[in-house]
């Protein structure tokens, strides 16, 4: 009997895909000559895929850009037109509102990766569908460290200046990137194209071996009760998390930008969902737009909670994983504290975060946060650049950075010309242009000093 198709031209956002880059990792990965679920993912294809996007270094090089001689000619037309298609920027991206916010991200720096962190990663798993996929998909209690590198991979080449409308930026040509990612994994949980011929309800499978793409394919999925795998309505959540949850991040720590900044902010990340295929009607262009539809999509999401709920583990494993860079122990409830005190008591929760901490370390938190709020309420009285919750952010900001991306020994090596990219914004990032002097010397004491050696 056949099994009904999952349309992508009708039904709410969770039915709904990126036919673009579905139909070309269509063309590329399947189907299989003979339709046998049980022989697993077309592994060649999968790593000629791969090879060809790794040269994607630049926006530069999506220029007339041609597959190699070994993808087959099906295969190579097919991502050949997905570039031409894909890599301009939509007729409303404004440059001045890009530029703005690149600013911004600069002038910020290391507050920047501390929200990152703290917020908008952690806020990625709140929606439990999503933190199904992210499970599966990165098998992410044992590899956070992954998840951390590759997210910071696509955030740095973006929030760079150039990063979306330069050509020696890399933001377009990692958007691109990510875009065929998601519809490969759409591609192996659904065992197909979301258009042309998985099942609603795909059955689990044993593994014919290790690694992601077959725990992929082998996981199953009820499209029914979870919606298609990576599909719009997700993908403008995670949008979200890293515009509307980085600004409210900011409000939250005193240091909120003006209306037109958080707007410009959002705008940038609007054009980056652009190129990912996101939806225009469901991108968000102002805080309070962006707010209604944040919120509406975890009320959703918390109104389908998995028996299996993935959401722990995963809140668990990204705050274990960022104490292990905290030297000392007086210190290490600092990324729970600081993630709950960000994301809220609701997305705390969710996230299994809540009675990890003693008692003692809360209250001392608390009277920490409300001494900097206090303190820099006075301090702006007399310097407007005062902020000792920026400094703190952008200390923690800082390790965490270093430790974290610039480190080639942890898993996924970020490529030469991304790190040389990140490595000399680390490095500029050694002073607070709105900050007292005192200050930018208590931070250059505390950061630059401990940087690595360059080369």
């Amino acid at each position: 009997m056949k099994r009904d198709a999952v349309r992508l031209d009708a039904g709410p956002p969770g039915l709904r895909a990126d036919p673009l880059a579905d139909g070309v990792i269509g063309a590329i990965l399947g189907p299989r000559a003979d339709n046998a679920p049980s022989e697993g993912p077309d592994m060649a294809a999968i790593g000629l895929l791969n090879r060809e996007i790794a040269r994607w270094q630049s926006n530069a090089d999506l220029a007339g850009w041609r597959a190699g001689a070994d993808l087959p000619p099906h295969a190579a037309a097919a991502l050949e037109g997905y570039v031409a298609a894909a890599c301009a920027l939509p007729a409303w991206a404004d440059p001045a509102r890009i530029a703005r916010a690149e600013q911004l991200f600069m002038e910020l720096s290391m507050t920047s990766c501390t929200l990152l962190f703290c917020a908008s990663l952690p806020q990625c798993y709140v929606v439990p569908d999503l933190a199904a996929v992210l499970h599966v998909a990165g098998q992410l209690e044992q590899h956070t460290d992954y998840r951390v590198r590759a997210t910071a991979a696509m955030i740095f080449p973006v929030m760079m200046r150039g990063g979306l409308t330069g050509a020696a930026g890399g933001g377009v040509a990692q958007a691109l990137k990510v875009r065929l990612i998601h519809a490969t994994i759409r591609h192996l949980v659904l065992r197909g194209e979301p258009g042309a011929a998985p099942a609603r309800a795909v059955p689990p499978l044993a593994a014919r071996g290790p690694g992601l793409q077959q725990a992929l394919y082998a996981h199953g999925w009820d499209v029914d009760r979870h919606g298609l795998p990576c599909n719009q309505e997700e993908l403008a959540y995670t949008l979200l998390t890293f515009g509307y949850v980085f600004l409210q991040g900011l409000r939250r720590l005193g240091i909120g930008l003006a209306p037109a900044d958080e707007e410009a902010y959002l705008h940038v990340w609007n054009v980056l969902g652009h190129l990912l295929g996101i939806e225009r009607g469901l991108m968000a262009d102002t805080m309070d737009e962006a707010q209604a539809m944040f919120e509406a999509i975890q009320a959703r999401g918390r109104a389908a909670v998995r028996p299996d709920d993935p959401r722990p583990a995963l809140g668990r494993a990204l705050v274990g994983n960022l104490q292990a860079y905290i030297p000392l122990r007086l210190l290490k409830p600092v990324p729970v504290l600081l993630t709950r005190y960000l994301c809220g008591k609701a997305a705390s929760r969710d996230l299994g975060l809540e009675g990890r901490v003693a008692w003692t370390s809360r209250l001392a938190f608390a009277l920490a946060m409300a001494a900097l709020r206090g303190i820099d309420r006075v301090g702006r009285l007399f310097s407007p650049g005062f902020s000792l919750a920026r400094l703190v952010s952008r200390i923690l900001g800082y390790h965490l950075t270093v430790k974290l991306l610039m480190d080639q020994t942890r898993p996924l090596k970020l490529p030469a010309a991304l790190l040389n990219q990140v490595d000399g914004v680390v490095r500029a990032w050694h002073g607070d242009p709105g900050a007292p002097r005192w200050m930018n010397a208590v931070e250059r004491r505390l950061t630059t000093r401990r940087l690595p050696p360059k080369g």
